[in-house]
């Protein structure tokens, strides 16, 4: 029985989404829990399974295009069926009538032109290859467009040649080698005359001029744009500043390590020291709502992952009853997801405060904007030796700054200075991270 498949809500606060690719061609089965196309919101790209056998009768919109959630997008039917008379079809489900070997066309917004290649539907005589699909990470697809390769040109390393970031990224590279290698003069045409009217072709050449080159934004990067630019404009920013004493926690992360299977990290340990914060002071976790603060009972906190498509903020969930163990496993099993293209939307949805750490790459302190809905961003620096006095006596220590920037709507600075003074005390008496 033939039944319409509706673009689907990928994201909470989504009112529309772009359909990316299709992975299965028209009239091509699939099977429960295949990709039958790929998804792209404001803050990431996922694949849509199907959710039992069938067969991609008639695609309604072709890839690329921007489309409201709900909007049908494609006919499906049960395995061995057939479109039969199409118009007929459509009209009985409700939809309008599509011209045959034609997809219905959106109007695009904001969705950078790029080339998307579309499987070929599965040789009639079978063969060797599985039917035509094409299977690759929702990562690699997004790169290849962006470099304008047809993922059906590129030969997949990954499971099952499944083609994966790496096989874009050598395409990618071989391509610029073919591109600087000079090529061979050929030999003068003795009888060729010279055409005398006829301008000699321009060679064609990347957007911009010599001296630079413009890089298309992709939908997610406009979106940073976006968020952050309204974040500025629309929520009063202030902000806090702190140095932890990191000695204890140190020593404590070297001791976990040296018996617990998951390598610990600093940062593991100061989001720990965030859940534990949001307890003492549970004012903080909250979000500024038009018509209320809403305070949330569980602790919900939001990682920055940086990756080469942009920066993107999973949610760690209830990491108040988490152990620290625990927040490492999930925090790289996240940063794995991330840099494959592989988040869902609902990863990325909820939390009341983002942290971010740049002290990997030196930075002693900065400033982070905080990121919308929510109402605060913990900015994290490097760890250096510093002078301090304790009991009278300067000595050496290992110091830590952090930057505390919080939407001051839903919260007053005495609450935030509150925070900052129990995340310190936190940082500074590690033990009770591990009880």
């Amino acid at each position: 029985m033939a039944e319409l498949f509706r673009m689907p809500a990928v994201a909470a606060d989504a009112a529309t989404a772009v359909l990316s690719a299709w992975q299965v061609a028209e009239g091509e089965a699939f099977t429960k829990d295949d990709a039958l196309v790929s998804i792209e919101t404001d803050k990431a790209e996922v694949d849509v399974s199907a959710e039992r056998d069938g067969v991609l009768l008639k695609a309604l919109y072709e890839a690329g295009v921007e489309i409201e959630v709900g909007e049908p997008i494609a006919v499906l039917g049960a395995v061995g069926e057939q479109a039969g008379d199409l118009d007929a079809l459509l009209a009985e489900l409700g939809v309008g009538v599509v011209a045959p070997g034609e997809a219905r066309q959106a109007v695009r917004r904001n969705v950078p032109e790029e080339p998307v290649a579309r499987p070929a539907a599965a040789p009639a005589s079978g063969g060797p290859d599985s039917g035509g699909r094409i299977f690759s990470s929702p990562l690699a697809r997004r790169l290849a467009r962006e470099a304008g390769l047809g993922i059906e040109t590129l030969t997949g390393t990954g499971p099952g040649g499944r083609v994966v970031r790496r096989d874009v990224e050598a395409a990618v590279a071989a391509r610029r080698t073919q591109v600087t290698q000079p090529p061979a003069t050929p030999a003068p045409l003795a009888a060729a005359p010279m055409p005398q009217a006829a301008e000699p072709a321009a060679p064609a050449a990347p957007a911009g001029t010599g001296d630079h080159e413009d890089i298309p934004h992709t939908r997610m990067r406009r979106a940073i744009a976006r968020r952050l630019t309204e974040s500025k404009q629309h929520t009063p920013h202030f902000y806090l500043r702190a140095t932890c004493a990191v000695d204890e926690l140190l020593a404590l992360r070297q001791r976990i390590n040296a018996v617990s299977p998951v390598k610990v990290s600093v940062n593991d340990l100061l989001i720990k020291a965030v859940a534990t914060a949001h307890t003492q002071v549970p004012e903080m976790n909250a979000v500024w709502q038009p018509e209320a603060v809403r305070r949330f009972r569980s602790v919900d906190v939001s990682v920055a992952i940086a990756t080469d498509t942009g920066l993107v903020t999973p949610v760690l969930r209830g990491i108040e009853n988490l152990s620290v163990s625990a927040i490492a496993t999930r925090t790289r099993a996240f940063a794995e997801q991330a840099r494959s293209g592989a988040l869902r939307p609902a990863d990325l949805e909820g939390g009341s405060i983002t942290v971010s750490n740049l002290g990997m790459y030196g930075v002693e302190e900065f400033a982070a904007i905080i990121n919308p809905p929510q109402a605060a961003i913990l900015a994290i620096g490097a760890a250096r030796d510093e002078a301090v006095v304790r009991d009278g006596a300067v000595t050496a220590a290992k110091v830590l700054g952090v930057v505390l920037s919080v939407d001051h709507r839903p919260v007053d600075g005495a609450v935030a200075a509150r925070w900052l003074a129990a995340f310190t005390e936190a940082v500074q008496n590690p033990v009770r991270l591990v009880v």
